[in-house]
């Protein structure tokens, strides 16, 4: 009897060290090391899974090229807004204030909108006896050259969060359909081998499912930046309305709300 026993143990250790020998190399093989070297050894087998792959790559440059050239272009113009609008104010002379504007770097936002407003008030004053002059008051020209300056700084703000926006909302869906002709090829294959085993099964099914997650990673990050940029921006569009504002003020009743002398 306990021969009997002993020899059953000794048949069935084989088959169990096989038995885990087979879940580890299935282990192995859903690793996004062994897909790519699927991917390149066998290319044409796996050309949908190369177009996904490379979509997601150039989606993921993009979101990350937008986000970090965004960040230093949101960064700078932050940085800068209070003291560029602090010394146009504080200047006590209205030609040194324009001056000073034309003096700022060319992607300075708010020194355009100024110069903007300023050139709207000369011409308007040029004209003055015109037909300009009796089609639009001074008011409403000078707020309609604020209205165009104000616009054309915000939209380019808004640069690149298209591209941000559409890599958020379709790379998980690009992965999904890696993933989803991933599992199909992988039941073909399956299929045609004749072993429908878990780790048969497993290690295809695995890799399938690695490219819904690098459309995740690629995701994830562009909504981030997204959403970031968006506060941003409607914290600035907020600064360039209460600075047109009060530049529609000076340059059409001669001094802003609340001020005591005006600029001459």
């Amino acid at each position: 009897m306990l021969q009997d026993i002993l020899l059953t143990v000794a048949a069935a250790a084989p088959a169990a060290v096989g038995g885990a020998a087979n879940n580890a190399e299935a282990l192995n093989q859903m690793g996004f090391a062994h897909l790519f070297k699927e991917m390149t050894s066998a290319p044409g087998e796996f050309l949908v899974s190369w177009v996904v792959f490379l979509m997601l790559v150039v989606m993921s440059f993009g979101s990350w090229w937008y986000t970090i050239v965004n960040f230093i272009k949101n960064t700078v113009v932050s940085n800068r807004a209070d003291a560029v609008v602090r010394t146009f104010w504080e200047t006590p002379n209205a030609q040194d204030a324009i001056r000073f504007m034309e003096e700022q770097p060319a992607n300075e936002p708010f020194s355009k909108i100024a110069l903007d407003c300023a050139q709207a008030a000369a011409h308007h004053q040029r004209h003055e006896g015109s037909r300009l002059v009796d089609a639009l008051n001074r008011s409403e020209f000078i707020d309609r050259a604020l209205r165009q300056a104000v616009t054309r700084e915000s939209a380019k703000l808004e640069n690149g969060m298209t591209w941000l926006a559409t890599v958020g909302a379709t790379a998980p869906f690009v992965g999904l359909l890696g993933t989803v002709w991933g599992i199909y090829g992988a039941l073909l294959r399956i299929g045609s081998s004749g072993q429908a085993s878990i780790d048969a099964v497993a290690a295809p099914v695995g890799e399938a499912l690695i490219m819904t997650a690098v459309g995740l990673f690629v995701a994830i990050p562009a909504v981030l930046g997204y959403n970031f940029f968006v506060r941003r921006n409607r914290i600035t569009n907020n600064k360039f309305d209460t600075f047109a504002h009060d530049l529609h003020d000076f340059f059409a009743t001669g001094s802003r709300v609340g001020d005591v002398p005006a600029k001459r």
